[in-house]
């Protein structure tokens, strides 16, 4: 019985064991659950390229978005495990299932991380009609005139949202929320000063700030960016304890076979390591980082555990 049991399983592991030695066998998709523009967006675009040289197929950018990252991130979770579907997780693994009253997913349990791949600050910034040219400058403007001003957002439970509640909570000001479908329309807006200030991901802003087509008041890291170094922190300058990191990498669907995930992770890493991707992220303020599926797993859970408190605090849910 066991022989016969032994002979049966070996029968079903056979071809998915083959399938995953001839991994990948057609082109792979990074689904960006953002619309063109913003962040995930601009790392999943350099990333595809020398991602695809290691894995020797083409890789695709699927931008699916919707409900704060959330439409994107279902999608692969629902995917089939075969590594030809992946996301580019972020920030809003850590802070929807505080935010979500009914998510329809579990950042943890439905998806197999490959890697974290990089991290970059949130960078705040005013439209140049704001007179401030300080973190306390506009906190004493904020104060003079509640509810008067507008903050734009990417969408609801991304860093960016966050890390304004944040700020809100902690100089007790009020600005009102208008939250976009990603970081390209959120742009958008303050450049034609519909909203006068946002905190948003550091390299799709770098361009704006070196131009002058908005201000640059503050990093959220805890130590100054070194693409941007003239930037304090908000720690700095007075906001003690204030500490807000975006982050990046590739998740597949829970049930991806083991070598799958280590062929991502090992094509990623690879990638990573290339001098173009390095210089271009390098020089927009990301931190690239190297590391195995394990530690992306927990970083990812010390990031829910993180938010829990901070969403809460702030007040902010969705149903």
């Amino acid at each position: 019985m066991k022989l016969a049991c032994a002979v049966i399983a070996a029968a079903l592991w056979a071809p998915l064991l083959a399938w995953s030695q001839a991994y990948p066998a057609r082109p792979v998709t990074i689904v960006v659950p953002y619309p063109p523009g913003g962040l995930i967006d601009i790392v999943a675009r350099f990333l595809a390229p020398a991602l695809g040289k290691e894995l020797g197929q083409s890789v695709l950018v699927d931008n699916r978005s919707g409900a704060g990252g959330n439409v994107g991130a279902e999608a692969v979770a629902r995917a089939a495990p075969d590594g030809y579907t992946v996301v580019m997780a972020n920030p809003s693994f850590g802070i929807s299932p505080h935010l979500y009253a009914k998510l329809s997913y579990h950042p943890l349990n439905d998806f197999a991380f490959v890697g974290l791949y990089g991290t970059v600050p949130n960078v705040l910034v005013v439209h140049p009609s704001i007179p401030a040219s300080s973190v306390p400058e506009l906190i004493a403007h904020l104060r003079k005139n509640p509810g008067r001003l507008n903050y734009a957002s990417p969408g609801y439970g991304t860093s960016p949202q966050m890390s304004m509640e944040l700020f809100k909570a902690m100089t007790g000001t009020f600005v009102v929320h208008i939250p976009f479908r990603g970081s390209g329309p959120a742009q958008t807006a303050m450049l034609a000063n519909e909203t006068q200030l946002m905190f948003d991901n550091l390299p799709p802003q770098v361009p704006h700030i070196k131009s002058g087509k908005v201000r640059a008041l503050a990093v959220t890291s805890r130590t100054r960016s070194k693409a941007m170094p003239e930037l304090p922190t908000l720690d700095e300058v007075g906001l003690k304890g204030y500490e807000v990191t975006a982050w990046f990498g590739l998740a597949a669907p829970a049930k991806t076979p083991r070598e799958i995930v280590d062929k991502l992770n090992q094509a990623q890493n690879r990638a990573t390591q290339s001098a173009e991707v390095r210089e271009k992220l390098g020089e927009r303020g990301a931190d690239l980082v190297q590391g195995t599926p394990e530690q992306f797993h927990a970083y990812v859970k010390a990031e829910i555990a993180k938010w829990g408190p901070v969403v809460k605090r702030a007040g902010v849910t969705v149903e």
